[in-house]
């Protein structure tokens, strides 16, 4: 190094730590996602001071054990690229599981994380962590949906006439080539079961003071971490939905077609899954979120000529924290993720509007009186308007 190269490194580290911040010490860097490690020691707390970062957008912590669990609380803080400014400290949802059975549970490099945040674009991080007894091999997860998005389109996917034999067609919903998807990282094909016999609905947890143009940055940001981060051969959930009701087709393999995801431990094999963005634990779900998942429900299970408003009985494949191995238990045929997991998702306010999205899933049967404008299931709640795009 030339003493002028070597001045300029002492300067920037010294005006670094004048901050309060630390260059990113122990990165690697995969195509959009950086990782930092957090040093073992103390089994009951750890954390990492502030630091600049290579750009990212959203964040989460992973660990080596995938059948681990991180039994206590993870929270972070991060400072935006454009205003410089230090957020407040968020919690990180600790309720993410490695699937019970199929390719995302047997592949090498697979990880215990937590969910991920959306934070919007970020260049700097502070993390602390703390537990009875935390994993190894913590490590922050610092994802950004922009790399190598050059090839993004924002064209959707319009529904064709095919209907299942409840007469409720097909959403219009964004392709993966749309939301930018790199095929290229999912190497195994599609896993399918013998059909779809149930939804489970999530929320993706984060914020929820997203733009609704940043949605396909977000779904493309979970999946890189669900890939990357959690080593899954795919993103996990079958369809994502954003507060404007925008619908985002998730893994891969046919979305009609019954695919085995990564959404509900213990009750992945036949059935799918919905989560919308944002965290609805805090805020309540529009119109707009009702009715976009209800419809895509309606016609998901339709396929199958399931009645969305009925129940069904499906048998536990691990010894989740909430069922035994092996356990029969009923569920409403669209249910939240607490329904089948311990976990507070999809947030009181969105499992509160259950009841309401199967009675809209119901009606969707009659959706060609309703579309052509006679009294029908998608006029609920004018009232409440829909967030702009």
């Amino acid at each position: 190094m030339t003493p002028r190269l070597l001045r300029t490194a002492v300067a920037t580290a010294l005006a670094l730590g004048a901050l309060g911040l630390t260059q990113p010490a122990r990165a690697a860097s995969q195509d959009g996602v950086h990782t930092v490690r957090v040093p073992d020691g103390d089994p009951r707390e750890r954390s990492l001071a502030p630091r600049t970062t290579e750009p990212f957008s959203l964040i989460g912590l992973t660990w080596d054990d995938p059948e681990a669990t991180l039994d206590g609380t993870a929270q972070v803080r991060t400072r935006s690229r454009e205003s410089g400014v230090w957020s407040e400290w968020h919690p990180l949802e600790t309720d993410a599981r490695t699937p019970e059975a199929g390719p995302d549970r047997d592949r090498p490099g697979v990880r215990g994380s937590t969910q991920p945040l959306w934070t919007g674009p970020s260049d700097g991080f502070q993390v602390r962590v703390s537990g009875a007894r935390l994993p190894t091999g913590l490590r922050v997860e610092l994802v950004d949906p922009e790399a190598g998005s050059d090839a993004v389109h924002t064209t959707v996917v319009e529904p064709d006439a095919a209907a299942g034999p409840l007469l409720a067609g097909r959403p219009a919903m964004t392709s993966r080539s749309a939301w930018g998807a790199d095929e290229s990282l999912v190497k195994d094909p599609p896993t399918y079961t013998g059909n779809t016999k149930a939804i489970f609905v999530h929320h993706t947890a984060g914020t929820n003071a997203y733009a609704c143009s940043q949605s396909a940055s977000i779904v493309r940001g979970v999946f890189l971490y669900h890939v990357k981060s959690n080593g899954w051969n795919d993103i996990g959930y079958h369809f994502l939905v954003d507060k404007c009701g925008t619908v985002f087709e998730g893994r891969a393999g046919g979305v009609d077609k019954p695919v085995l995801g990564a959404h509900t431990y213990g009750f992945n094999t036949a059935t799918s899954s919905i989560s919308v963005l944002g965290n609805y634990s805090t805020a309540a779900a529009n119109a707009a979120v009702r009715q976009s998942v209800a419809k895509v429900a309606a016609w998901k299970l339709g396929l199958y000529g399931i009645n969305p408003a009925g129940t069904v009985v499906l048998t536990s494949g691990a010894d989740n924290g909430k069922y035994k191995l092996g356990q029969k238990v009923t569920f409403h045929r669209i249910s939240g993720h607490r329904d089948g997991y311990p976990t507070e998702c999809p947030g009181q306010n969105l499992y509160n509007d259950l009841p309401r999205i199967r009675t809209l899933a119901t009606s969707a049967g009659t959706l060609a009186e309703a579309t052509s404008g006679l009294p029908g299931a998608w006029n609920e709640d004018e009232d409440e308007g829909v967030p702009t795009r």
